[in-house]
């Protein structure tokens, strides 16, 4: 067992993960004043990607649904695609700060392969922070976007009409997940940098 977690270690670590990445999905070196936010996050993210997989099945039914009633029944479909659109983009923007809590979005490791250890602590620094600062602006945008569809009652411009607030607070909420996921993250690669500097842990 001590093998199977410390071989999970190696691989969160070669990814610019950390050990707490790979098992308990927060980083040790998270500052104190964080650490609830962190373990908060990582709940939230558990509960997220079980809403996830509900939402990609109940999309996927009524993908089913549509086709049998198209060409089977001859019935009309004014409402299964839109339904099924709204799954899908909760599931995508709700599971987004999971994904990036375990380090899985997908990465290119040419340029990490040729730094140095040091140079590439750095880099890593410096992908979260342009992160952080997207999607806190993408996150902004999603909360205007989804206040001005409440107030304006905006609604999709289908038979079946439903409101455009669903899929712009979906959006809205999952990019505030993320952001705080990379800030949390952010801060963790700062203050292990900051104890590498001055030789703490060594």
């Amino acid at each position: 067992m001590r093998r199977a977690v410390e071989g999970r270690a190696k691989v969160a670590m070669s990814h610019g993960g950390t050990v707490a990445s790979a098992t308990l999905g927060v980083d040790p070196d998270t500052p104190g004043f964080l650490m609830p936010l962190a373990r908060l996050l990582h709940w939230v993210n558990q509960a997220m990607v079980f809403l996830g997989m509900l939402a990609l099945l109940v999309a996927s039914l009524v993908l089913t649904y549509s086709v049998v009633s198209r060409y089977v029944m001859q019935a009309s479909t004014d409402w299964q695609d839109e339904a099924a659109v709204f799954c899908l983009v909760g599931a995508t923007f709700l599971c987004g700060a999971f994904v990036q809590g375990q380090r899985g979005h997908v990465g290119i490791e040419a340029v990490a392969g040729l730094l140095p250890k040091s140079l590439n602590q750095w880099r890593l620094m410096a992908v979260d922070l342009l992160g952080s600062l997207f999607c806190s602006f993408f996150s902004w945008k999603s909360w205007t976007l989804f206040h001005e569809a409440w107030v304006e009652q905006q609604t999709t411009s289908s038979s079946w009409a439903p409101p455009l607030s669903i899929p712009y607070g979906l959006m809205a909420a999952g990019m505030t997940l993320l952001s705080l996921q990379l800030l949390v993250q952010l801060s963790a690669r700062i203050n292990g940098l900051r104890k590498t500097r001055s030789g703490v842990g060594a």
